[in-house]
């Protein structure tokens, strides 16, 4: 029996600027059962004060400390290793690594930068892994539903270039990581086979939640989900649902 509930954002509760149908009523039929949630997300484009103000504006209930993040997992093992952040990421993102130390030994950091990955920063991120500074990966997606509706290339693609030159992989602090899983499993005092995960990407929601143990996954086919993803990637969904409200509703009913 689940006992806490994981949300993706984006392509889950909202696309773009627009809420996605009954996101605001799913949260709050978790909530109504008394169940803990958090909200896990591998975007890396904007910081957290924006996703926690896109959702209170569509009326979905989250509190700051319920958002789970690859920068903010980032910048904890960066201090825990008393170094400094190389960011090759969006500068919108920037804001969440305030607080890191800008001296001292460096570690690469790569999240989804966007068109601000040039040949000339991503040149600079290779030397720096060639010359042994740590690789930390925000997200290692392959592509991500874009703001015109299409299919468009996630970081995962620059990483793996990064990786394949340097033949150095990177440490991933995002889904599909089973350490991302587990921190938002602890977060709630929870093991992760308590936990129930609902995402729209086969690969690193539901595959990646599986492997790392989580009782539960449910792929919605909504945001960035593409005709035959529950059967793309394994292990398979535990559920698949129309969208995140039709998700708790059968996450709802396996209670009963």
């Amino acid at each position: 029996m689940s006992k806490g509930v994981l949300f993706d954002i984006a392509g889950v509760l909202y696309q773009g600027d627009k809420p996605l149908a009954g996101a605001a009523e799913a949260v709050s039929t978790i909530r109504d059962t008394g169940l803990p949630v958090r909200f896990l997300t591998n975007s890396t484009r904007r910081p957290k004060r924006v996703i926690l103000d896109k959702l209170q504006g569509f009326g979905i209930d989250a509190d700051p400390e319920e958002i789970l993040t690859p920068a903010a997992a980032a910048c904890a093992w960066l201090e825990e290793n008393g170094l400094a952040p190389h960011l090759l990421i969006h500068p919108d993102l920037e804001e969440d690594f305030a607080k890191c130390s800008k001296s001292g030994p460096k570690a690469v950091v790569v999240g989804d930068a966007g068109r601000y990955f040039t040949y000339e920063r991503l040149n600079a991120a290779f030397r720096l892994i060639q010359d042994s500074a740590p690789f930390l990966a925000l997200a290692s997606n392959r592509v991500f539903r874009d703001a015109d509706g299409e299919l468009s290339l996630d970081a995962g693609a620059f990483v793996r270039a990064l990786e394949y030159s340097s033949g150095t992989n990177a440490l991933l602090f995002g889904k599909p990581s089973p350490a991302f899983f587990h921190s938002a499993a602890q977060s709630m005092g929870l093991e992760p086979a308590e936990v129930t995960m609902i995402g729209d990407d086969a690969e690193s929601d539901i595959a990646g939640a599986l492997r790392a143990g989580l009782g539960a996954a449910f792929l919605v086919r909504t945001g960035k989900y593409q005709t035959g993803d529950e059967a793309r990637y394994k292990p398979r969904p535990t559920a698949i649902a129309d969208g995140v409200r039709a998700a708790v509703e059968l996450f709802t009913e396996g209670r009963d």
